[in-house]
C-alpha cells in the first residue's frame, strides 16, 4: 500500500523555524515529484512548495517564497520542507502529495498529485 506520512509539525512562535519531512513507502520515489500544500480551518487547501525527482527544479508560493525551502533525499525516501521566519498566517495543516514524473510540467496544482499524507498540524502564534 502506497503511505505518505508527514512528520514535524508543532507549536511554534512568530520568527521560529521548522522542519516537516514526509516519508514515503509503497512507491518508487525517484518517480514521482512532490509538492507540499496546507489548509487552514474554513480555507480552502493551497499549494506551498513542490519539488521534482531530482530536486532541480521547485516552486513556492508568492506568500511562503524566501522563508520556506523543499529539498529531498531519493535514497531516504524522504521529501523536507524548511519552514523559517514563521508566521501566524502559516498556520495550518500541511499536506505532501506525489505526482508522476510524467506530469511534472506543471508542479503547482492540484491535478495529477494522485497520493497523499494525512497531514501535520503547524501552530504559530504571535
Amino acid at each position: 500500500q502506497v503511505q505518505l506520512v508527514e512528520f514535524g509539525g508543532g507549536l511554534v512562535k512568530a520568527g521560529d523555524s521548522l522542519r516537516l519531512s514526509c516519508a514515503g513507502s509503497g512507491l518508487p520515489f525517484s518517480m514521482y515529484a512532490l509538492g507540499w500544500f496546507r489548509q487552514a480551518p474554513g480555507k480552502e487547501r493551497e499549494f506551498v512548495a513542490a519539488i521534482n525527482w531530482t530536486g532541480g527544479r521547485t516552486r513556492y508560493s508568492d506568500s511562503v517564497k524566501g522563508r520556506f525551502t523543499s529539498s529531498r533525499d531519493n535514497d531516504k525516501n524522504t521529501v523536507y520542507l524548511q519552514l523559517n521566519s514563521l508566521k501566524p498566517e502559516d498556520t495550518a495543516v500541511y499536506y505532501c502529495a506525489a505526482k508522476p514524473n510524467i506530469y511534472d510540467g506543471n508542479l503547482d496544482g492540484e491535478s495529477n498529485y494522485i497520493y497523499w499524507g494525512q497531514g501535520t498540524q503547524v501552530t504559530v502564534s504571535s
